[in-house]
């Protein structure tokens, strides 16, 4: 009899202890970075012309410029925290950083799992070939009974794995793959085509660029946990800003000759 009533006092007092101890629901990560002060960005540092080492070591390109433009716009220091592709989602899910400025596509699966502010940049896929390969790969079905390179864990894999029949091979980035293209160990790459002309230019390698994949647009955003509605909409605010100012367009222009934070026509 005292067991039972011993256990039976002790339901609401549990739940009593359980309230009392509990958490505070999370901050809004608005909150979280406007009192340390800092945005704290996820980004390769190897992915040029949108983010890499310059000769100084400091971090230059088209995302670490946006990057920095948004900071300064929350009122915050931006600090980059680098990290590999293949690792970078993980990354930001884990709370090392709190968003990624990195060429990150909105895409369904990712939105699953992550919040996404409004488009900063369009593009699409394209190939690259060696320079004095002759074939025309005009299309992803074309390249079936083919070693096409793509960066491990990006948009690219998962686009050229879609298609039967294709003999993808990942690497941990652009250089690598790009060497095994021009050494004839794989017949084509595939990439974001922003950067192709910059990769070739500055490869010093006997490449080419190939077919732009009509239907592989993509819209790309800066990613972040979800669960933040304040900070999303400070995020858009920012772009928003950018883009009407036209700070946006110009930083666009710089990288690439072209603005980018418009869908192409």
């Amino acid at each position: 009899m005292k067991t039972w009533l011993k256990s039976l006092c002790l339901v609401p007092l549990a739940a009593v202890a359980l309230l009392g101890t509990s958490p505070a629901r999370a901050a809004d990560l608005l909150d979280t970075v406007k009192s340390a002060g800092v945005l704290k960005i996820g980004i390769e540092g190897t992915y040029p012309p949108f983010n890499y080492r310059a000769a100084d070591g400091q971090l230059e390109g088209f995302d670490v410029d946006v990057a920095k433009a948004v900071a300064e716009r929350l009122g915050v220091k931006p600090v980059f925290v680098t990290t590999e592709w293949s690792g970078i989602i993980g990354g930001l899910v884990a709370g090392k950083f709190d968003v990624i400025v990195n060429q990150v596509a909105i895409t369904d699966e990712r939105k699953r799992s992550l919040d996404f502010s409004q488009p900063y940049t369009f593009s699409a896929a394209q190939l690259i070939q060696r320079k004095d390969d002759k074939r025309e790969f005009n299309s992803l079905e074309a390249l079936k009974g083919h070693k096409l390179g793509v960066s491990l864990g990006s948009n690219y894999d998962k686009l050229a794995k879609a298609v039967p029949g294709i003999d993808v091979r990942t690497y941990p980035g652009a250089p690598e793959y790009l060497r095994d293209l021009a050494a004839g160990r794989i017949d084509a790459a595939l990439n974001d085509r922003l950067m192709l002309a910059y990769l070739i230019k500055t490869s010093n390698l006997p490449l080419r660029t190939g077919a732009v994949l009509h239907g592989a647009s993509e819209s790309v955003g800066i990613p972040f946990r979800k669960g933040n509605p304040k900070f999303a909409k400070a995020i858009d605010d920012a772009l928003t800003g950018m883009k009407q100012d036209g700070s946006l367009g110009k930083l666009a222009m710089k990288w690439f000759g072209e603005d980018t934070s418009k869908p192409a026509k």
